[in-house]
């Protein structure tokens, strides 16, 4: 058991990050100022969200967007949300699931029309089921992306899903019986992507909007990639651990649903809310209480559908880690407490940064388990 939320900031990030990604150095002298941590980490930018009594009680910004032109990182900067972009399309594939558009329990290849996962041995008996998408149990590869620059061909979903150039990363696969183990695996996610957009005719950033985005406020959220024009004056620039910034300031994703969402602390923590609401069955705006219960049971390794979900004693939570090139970023909400935080950095220090800072709101607001 992971023994405080503060830790779980690093797991639930670390899991998605290339090694020496993080940093077991000590820390500045001030531990209770955030500003002495970014310099110590070297981390230009941070916008932070805190939930108190089930409502977004404060954002708080340090830093700027970009280490050249040093531009003010704003409540309203948009920072890439990396995996956390699992979450918020797992919450869209349950809605389409509480509307009868799809079953979380059908062969994914029923769905399939512009694509299909190759038949192989693995799939004999047992078959990849959207459900076992979202909880990383379906068998799938590809465990992550690394985006793609401005001035590279963006491949189309099919050639990521067969891998073949322009597509940067191996096909997308089984290769263990769907349902047998968990094993962390964006590619599933991409499949998931794939059958939405085929079974409901409309593009996926469209489809998340609709039913996710839109209706819980999420104004300052998109799953468009690239990023359109219009929106990336107030879009944060990723930056190397070296200081350097990510040319063309931050990589595409058509990878939308695995790490393609460009949001703020705030946009997440209604979403987070949303779903603490859910759970007490004082708001359905997305999920029927019935339904945020099943997104965030766990299924197997301490995760649900989209969500980690931690449990010690009577302290139960869930949340995400993201790790996108130049971007890190960490959610995290107590089922029955009312609080958590969303942090996103624009550097490729910002695990151990979120870590640090994680542990330091814990504290200052005194919740259970950040000590």
């Amino acid at each position: 058991m992971i023994k405080s939320l503060a830790a779980r900031a690093a797991v639930a990030i670390l899991v998605l990050c290339v090694p020496g990604c993080g940093d077991d150095t000590v820390g500045p002298a001030d531990r209770d100022d955030i500003e002495a941590w970014m310099a110590f980490y070297r981390v230009p930018g941070l916008s932070l969200a805190v939930i108190n009594d089930f409502q977004l009680d404060y954002v708080e910004v340090h830093g700027v967007v970009s280490g050249s032109t040093r531009e003010p990182v704003t409540a309203e900067t948009r920072f890439q949300a990396a995996s956390l972009s699992k979450s918020v399309s797992a919450v869209g594939v349950v809605r389409l699931a509480q509307e009868g558009v799809i079953s979380l329990n059908t062969d994914v290849n029923d769905y399939l029309t512009s694509w299909q996962i190759p038949d192989n041995e693995f799939q004999s008996t047992e078959k990849v089921t959207l459900r076992r998408l979202l909880s990383h149990t379906a068998g799938m590869t590809v465990h992550g992306f690394r985006g793609y620059r401005y001035t590279e061909s963006v491949p189309t979903l099919t050639q990521i899903l067969n891998g073949e150039a322009p597509a940067n990363s191996a096909p997308i696969v089984v290769d263990f019986v769907p349902g047998s183990e968990w094993r962390y695996s964006g590619g599933g996610y991409v499949v998931m992507q794939q059958a939405l957009t085929d079974v409901t005719a409309t593009p996926f950033p469209e489809l998340m909007r609709g039913r996710v985005l839109q209706p819980l406020g999420m104004e300052n959220s998109t799953f468009e990639q690239p990023l359109p024009e219009a929106l990336r004056d107030r879009a944060s620039t990723g930056h190397y651990a070296d200081g350097t910034e990510v040319p063309g300031q931050h990589h595409v994703y058509p990878e939308m649903a695995a790490a393609g969402l460009w949001t703020t602390p705030s946009d997440l923590a209604r979403l987070l809310i949303e779903l603490q609401l859910s759970l007490r069955g004082e708001s359905n705006t997305v999920l029927t209480t019935e339904n945020t219960e099943l997104l965030l049971t766990g299924v197997l390794s301490g995760y649900a559908l989209g969500f980690f979900v931690w449990a010690n004693d009577d302290e139960r939570s869930f949340g995400h880690g993201g790790a996108n090139d130049g971007f890190r970023c960490f959610m995290v909400a107590h089922r029955t407490g009312g609080y958590g935080v969303v942090a996103m950095a624009n550097s490729d220090n910002g695990v151990t940064l979120i870590e640090a800072v994680v542990d330091l709101i814990g504290r200052r607001e005194g919740w259970p388990g950040f000590e």
